[in-house]
């Protein structure tokens, strides 16, 4: 597994592209919270608060993170090494968690440089360290947990095309759905409103993010995380027949 996680890392920072996907989601977060007028911006909303960057983070990562995981399985699968590497001496469950892990990883190491703008306000705040740190610490945990569903998703989506493309945009639209689709749905079908809004990301994510560690919500990220993993390994395993 440490094998294929090491792989999955290399081969993401030895194209340009990788590079670029980190890049243009840190200028986006950049130019929304500090150069953009809006309420997301940090200078305009007069509080010490990064609720604009953990507001729009999920939606950013909608386009990153199938960014990272596109070519996980479907690039392995266009070449034909997915089939070597199913003949190897590793299950598909070490497999699968390496490619997971990896984007994972990726996606972490796209988050750690917005920890600058957590200092940034820190100092700005008026009197320095105004800011709600357990509330943002908090925050960063709910956002860690959202990557890990996403980078789930997205691995998911990847194993079942040889096309990157397609890979991509599949991952967006499903994990579109768990993120607010099931959200709108709730709110549409009244009795199981209830229900269905539960099995929204968005509903566990904004709670997680007020800084309460509620196990119902970790038991939420780490299950849906679970399921799509044990989906991708489900899908490799009836590659093998």
């Amino acid at each position: 597994m440490f094998a294929v996680f090491k792989k999955e890392l290399a081969v993401f920072f030895s194209s340009v592209m990788g590079y670029l996907a980190i890049l243009i989601f840190l200028i986006a977060t950049g130019l929304f919270l500090w150069v953009i007028p809006g309420g997301n911006n940090v200078l305009d909303g007069g509080y010490a608060t990064l609720d604009g960057l953990f507001g729009l983070a999920p939606w950013l990562f909608l386009f990153l993170i199938p960014a990272i995981t596109m070519r996980s399985f479907a690039e392995e699968r266009k070449t034909g090494t997915l089939d070597l590497l199913q003949t190897r001496p590793l299950t598909e469950t070490q497999l699968v968690l390496g490619k997971n892990l990896a984007s994972l990883a990726i996606a972490l190491i796209a988050i750690a440089p917005t920890l600058i703008y957590f200092l940034s306000v820190y100092v700005l705040g008026n009197p320095a360290g105004n800011i709600d740190t357990g509330g943002t610490w908090g925050s960063y945990i709910g956002l860690v947990l959202l990557a890990m569903v996403y980078v789930s998703i997205g691995c998911f989506c990847s194993s079942l095309t040889d096309s990157q493309v397609v890979a991509f945009l599949l991952a967006i639209v499903i994990t579109f759905v768990f993120y607010m689709g099931f959200d709108v749905a709730g709110d549409a079908f009244g009795g199981i409103g209830q229900i269905m809004s539960a099995l929204s990301i968005d509903e566990h994510y904004r709670s997680i993010s007020r800084g309460v560690a509620d196990t119902r919500d970790l038991v939420y990220f780490v299950c849906t995380a679970a399921f799509f993993v044990l989906l991708t390994q489900y899908k490799l395993k009836l590659d093998k027949k």
